[in-house]
């Protein structure tokens, strides 16, 4: 209970403590991170104890994502003439922005998260200038990371090299015995 105060507190302190100048600042920062974005991903965290979001925001900095609180008036401001804008209908609420380079891990940080915490709730996406359900925000973060994406292709690529590199290994065994096989194998 105390932690929520302190973040409603904290979050409102923000808000109302920015002057014009200082709202600008934070529009032009989400601007440029929206800029560079393939994927938002907004969730409404209601009710999260500060050091659970402490938590949330080092997943998410390790995942190289962008997370950060915002007033709406200011995240629609950033997002407005982007691939975004869809976006800002569902922009209401205390929510907390997921924004990111990777396609899948904005969407990945807050699923994770939501999975063993309840307060989080996923509320929409963006990807590709169409926005996302909670339902499409889920499937998004189900797709592997790139690096795993990478490795199953390298995986698929070699398959058929390896599998021919045995058949002549096989082949040489029973033509000239185990020194030719060893020698086609070597050469492999």
């Amino acid at each position: 209970m105390c932690g929520e105060i302190r973040d409603i507190l904290l979050s409102k302190e923000l808000t109302l403590s920015l002057n014009l100048d200082d709202k600008k600042a934070v529009v032009a920062e989400v601007s440029a991170q929206v800029a560079n974005a393939q994927t938002i991903v907004v969730a409404e965290y209601r009710g999260i104890e500060v050091g659970h979001l402490t938590v949330l925001r080092a997943k998410a900095r390790e995942q190289g994502v962008y997370l950060r609180v915002l007033k709406n008036t200011l995240a629609k401001r950033a997002v407005a003439d982007t691939a975004f804008a869809g976006l800002a209908d569902q922009m209401t609420g205390p929510l907390i922005y997921s924004i990111g380079v990777d396609a899948v891990a904005p969407a990945r940080v807050l699923s994770d998260f939501a999975k063993t915490n309840d307060k989080l709730v996923l509320r929409a996406g963006s990807y590709g200038g169409k926005v996302l359900d909670k339902a499409g925000v889920q499937a998004l973060a189900s797709i592997p990371s790139r690096e795993v994406l990478l490795a199953q292709l390298l995986g698929v690529m070699q398959a058929p090299i390896s599998g021919f590199a045995r058949v002549l290994a096989a082949v040489a065994e029973q033509k000239g015995g185990p020194a030719v096989a060893a020698e086609a194998e070597a050469a492999a």
